[in-house]
């Protein structure tokens, strides 16, 4: 009995230690963030948001690169992923094809996007794409599409004006430009990919877009804006102040969610913006009053407490 005694008592501390950890690793949580394929913006975004909630509040949280938005939207409404990252058309688009349990929690910049052509190229404005081999299609992003129809129509140009060539999503049109196989590319500054394709082809051009055609672009797409950019290392592309069409990035989750999780997200990142611009530029205009937009899809009750506290009032589009 005494040796019985003895054993089971030394056996005390390890059995304490190994349910402390059991304890641990039962109550770490690691949250899915869905975003697009590497080398894409979103990407970046996704990882450098993903390093500051785990360094800044303890959030483990695992990017997942998938093949489009069409993925992501479903993904994170059916809560198979915590933590989505897509642009506004995307996100109602899904919206009004069934995925009801979207809730977003903050727009953190602006996607500001165009068509990019070699920089020998005579073509300089969006009508120039007339007659020209230009990426469309975008069926692992569908709500893109509308912008590139948006686009063409600021110079009175639709689909019969163009050459198609049909592409899955935005990385791939670039590889199809980079081949020689497309005219033109369609992409968002400060990617990596848009780097790449600079490097590849020995320079590139942002075609420019003429404002007064903005009453016929919103007829097609009701979310893209204009925004001035000026030549600077974010904007590849661009060899002077010109208008570019743009539309807001957002995080988002379902209903789901905790509001606590929402509101840790959120308090998190903008108590931590230069971590987040340190890792992405883009990230600079990231604010609590750009994050609160007027959106027809909700925000998620957890970023609506957080916008209360700050007195934070829904701003328009632009």
């Amino acid at each position: 009995m005494p040796n019985l005694l003895s054993r089971l008592f030394r056996a005390l501390p390890f059995a304490a230690v190994a349910l402390f950890f059991a304890a641990g690793a039962a109550s770490a949580q690691t949250y899915g963030f869905a975003t697009l394929p590497a080398g894409s913006l979103n990407y970046v975004t996704a990882s450098a948001i993903a390093k500051v909630l785990k360094e800044k509040a303890g959030m483990n949280v695992l990017v997942q690169p998938t093949a489009g938005d069409q993925v992501i939207i479903p993904m994170v409404e059916r809560n198979e992923a915590d933590i989505g990252i897509s642009n506004a058309m995307e996100i109602h688009d899904g919206a009004e094809h069934g995925d009801k349990d979207l809730r977003i929690i903050a727009a953190v910049h602006a996607l500001r996007v165009g068509f990019f052509v070699r920089k020998d190229s005579k073509m300089t404005k969006v009508a120039d794409l007339k007659g020209t081999r230009v990426p469309t299609g975008f069926s692992a992003m569908r709500a893109l599409e509308p912008t590139v129809r948006a686009m063409l129509a600021t110079a009175g140009l639709s689909e019969k004006d163009i050459k198609p060539v049909l592409v899955p999503n935005v990385v791939r049109s670039a590889d199809d430009f980079a081949s020689g196989a497309a005219d033109s590319f369609y992409f968002a500054f400060g990617a990596p990919k848009v780097r790449e394709v600079d490097a590849t082809v020995g320079g590139i051009r942002m075609v420019e877009i003429d404002p007064k055609g903005m009453d016929a672009a919103r007829k097609i797409e009701k979310w893209g804006y204009l925004t001035q950019v000026k030549p600077g290392p974010a904007f590849v592309g661009v060899d002077h102040p010109m208008m570019v069409y743009s539309f807001d990035n957002l995080i988002f989750t379902n209903s789901k969610a905790s509001d606590d999780f929402v509101y840790k997200v959120l308090d998190t990142l903008l108590k931590n913006k230069a971590d987040l611009v340190s890792q992405q530029p883009v990230l600079g205009e990231f604010s609590v009053e750009f994050a609160y937009k007027k959106y027809d899809v909700p925000y998620h009750p957890g970023a609506l407490k957080y916008f209360k506290e700050h007195n934070i009032q829904p701003a328009a589009l632009q």
